[in-house]
């Protein structure tokens, strides 16, 4: 996607062919700024304080992160101690342990003197395999809302939540995707950003990047998305996902069930964009068995922004002494879910929905 009319992915090799380049998408909005990764320990924070976040894009980095590992100590006790440090950043997105899994197979069957180069061919073709992921979800994702246009003659209205975009990817996103390759397209569209609390990614990241395409948008708070949808102005909503369960139902930001309830209440079709990545097949009950990550209550006790002078200060919010609770995910049970879009297509959020698709997993 584009920065200023200049392409960038959200992570990279530099020219050096060991160090990591990312996005420092904590500076984001006010500030576009780039950082390198040279140690395990660099990579692991970069995850763990959000400078990445999304699922893709946090097992890209853990896959890079992995890869500095092993040059700092290719021995198999630096593999495990590096593995264990880069699994314990984050505990809900699968595409982490999926990520570490295949860089760590990757180096166990290499030769010796051949870990190093191994860990960081298997990273790269992670990367390259959520590019390609990413834009075959636009792809047949940007169908429904061409149908959608189709069958009214009027711009599209989609209601997305927190950031799934190319913020959250190697390139083009998982729900942002279908609005990109239909944007491209010549399809008139519109995006409601939810806001996001408490990190607000949706009124920073996500109104940040499609502004940066060109996408028109319009930034509401998190508890206006039901008021549209009764009123008639959401023809359909697209979310994330960090980890999906073999039955569909999808784990995704803080405020994503309430989504889905609004959307079903109303009738407006809810889908969820996904890559073969954030599958996790070994669960199948996701209210009762994905691990949801709680993160510090500072999160929703203060919140940060630029005053009017340019300078980016973080404010209190509540009451000294009143607690606070930082649940960072919720679980939309599958019944909520009008659809999951992946690489491969659509499909019923449903076991045997994902199977249709999936057959190898049978």
């Amino acid at each position: 996607m584009n920065v200023d009319g200049t392409p960038y992915r959200t992570i990279w090799l530099a020219e050096d062919g060991w160090r990591v380049g990312i996005i420092d998408q904590t500076r984001l909005p006010h500030e576009f700024v780039t950082i390198t990764l040279e140690t395990l320990d660099e990579a692991a924070e970069a995850i763990s304080v959000m400078r990445v976040r999304g699922a893709p894009l946090i097992g890209a980095t853990a896959a890079y992160g992995l890869a500095l590992g092993v040059r700092e100590d290719e021995s198999e006790a630096g593999l495990e101690a590096a593995y264990e440090t880069l699994f314990a950043t984050r505990p809900t997105a699968v595409n982490l342990r999926w990520a570490l899994d295949e860089v760590s197979t990757a180096v166990r069957t290499a030769g010796a003197g051949e870990r190093v180069a191994a860990a960081y061919a298997k990273a790269a073709e992670i990367c390259e395999d959520d590019v390609a992921t990413c834009r075959s979800i636009g792809e047949h994702g940007a169908e429904l809302i061409k149908a959608a246009y189709k069958k009214t003659g009027k711009p599209v209205n989609i209601l997305t939540h927190c950031n799934a975009g190319w913020l959250a990817t190697v390139d083009w996103g998982t729900a942002l995707a279908p609005v990109y390759v239909a944007y491209d397209a010549g399809v008139p569209l519109h995006v409601w950003a939810d806001e996001t609390r408490p990190r607000n990614q949706g009124a920073s990241l996500t109104a940040w990047e499609l502004g940066q395409h060109g996408v028109p948008h319009t930034v509401i708070a998190d508890n206006a998305g039901g008021h549209l949808m009764q009123h008639g102005r959401v023809d359909l909503c697209i979310t994330g996902t960090d980890r999906t369960a073999a039955s569909g139902d999808v784990c995704n930001k803080i405020g994503t069930y309430l989504k889905g309830l609004a959307a079903r209440d109303n009738g407006v079709p809810f889908y969820v964009g996904l890559p073969h990545s954030t599958i996790d097949w070994t669960i199948h009950d996701g209210v009762r068995e994905i691990p949801i990550e709680e993160r510090d209550a500072a999160e929703v006790t203060h919140i940060s922004g630029r005053s009017d002078d340019g300078e980016v200060v973080s404010v209190a919010l509540t009451p000294a002494g009143s607690a606070a609770a930082n649940f960072a995910f919720d679980v939309t049970p599958a019944a909520l879910v009008t659809g999951l879009i992946t690489e491969r297509g659509i499909c019923d959020a449903s076991t045997e929905g994902l199977l249709g698709l999936y057959p190898e997993r049978r």
